[in-house]
């Protein structure tokens, strides 16, 4: 249906929306520079807010997951062209965030703040290492192939693709999942908790927590050296001291 140039286009473009849902992410949760963030006055009724903002993060879960199962993906390829299934998978992923940011309802209600200039300062460094060390543990795993830019160069290039194989640079020495550490300190760091930004932690918290378990059963299937690796290294807090030989 697609030739190689138009799926490389493809998977660009929807790096492109992607990069840019990032960014927008960043001052969505840290209430600075975005028409529309996750605090403010409320405009519909606490129950009509709460549902509205369930189901924008049921609908993000459910995707995010269904969509990373091997099953789904061996189905799903046979309707799109396998090199361009990352790709579709990270559009699918974006316009949900998008549509999540759009119409995203305030609860009001402060469930602590922070006035003190030095806390303040401190968990807004906090919030800015975990987007930070986000981006960091996407680069170490192989950045490229996480978003589908290295599928669709691939294609185009007319090689065949070939699985990552399995590694533990840096931050994946110390815990199984950087990646989600990051997301933790940018959710949960913060000088202000409104009672949304509160729900919108415990809900994402509690999503990747469940989605970790599927992620690690798919990943000792592909990689049998990971039940090793799961017995040696912490999930998400590192040990603070290494024990002795």
């Amino acid at each position: 249906m697609f030739g190689r140039i138009g799926i490389f286009t493809y998977g660009v473009l929807c790096y492109a929306i992607f990069f840019a849902t990032f960014l927008y992410a960043i001052g969505f949760i840290g209430g600075f520079g975005v028409p529309v963030s996750i605090d403010g006055a409320p405009a519909v009724p606490l129950v009509q807010a709460l549902l509205i903002d369930t189901l924008l993060l049921g609908a993000f879960a459910v995707q995010h997951s269904v969509m990373a199962r091997p099953a789904f993906k061996r189905w799903w390829t046979r309707i799109v062209p396998p090199a361009a299934e990352r790709s579709t998978y990270v559009l699918f992923s974006s316009l949900l965030l998008i549509a999540l940011f759009a119409h995203w309802e305030p609860i009001g209600g402060v469930i602590w703040s922070v006035q003190d200039p030095l806390a303040q300062g401190l968990l807004y460094g906090v919030f800015a290492l975990g987007w930070l060390t986000v981006l960091v543990a996407t680069f170490l795993i192989n950045h490229f192939d996480l978003f589908g830019l290295r599928q669709v160069w691939l294609h185009l290039t007319g090689k065949p693709y070939t699985h990552l194989k399995f590694g533990t640079p840096w931050l994946y020495r110390h815990v199984r999942h950087p990646l989600y550490v990051g997301w933790f300190l940018a959710f949960w760091a913060t000088p202000q908790m409104t009672a949304a930004h509160l729900l919108f932690a415990i809900m994402t918290t509690a999503y990747i927590l469940i989605a970790i378990r599927f992620e690690e059963r798919d990943l000792l299937e592909v990689h049998p050296e990971y039940a090793t690796y799961r017995r040696r290294v912490p999930m998400l807090i590192p040990r603070l001291a290494r024990r002795g030989n």
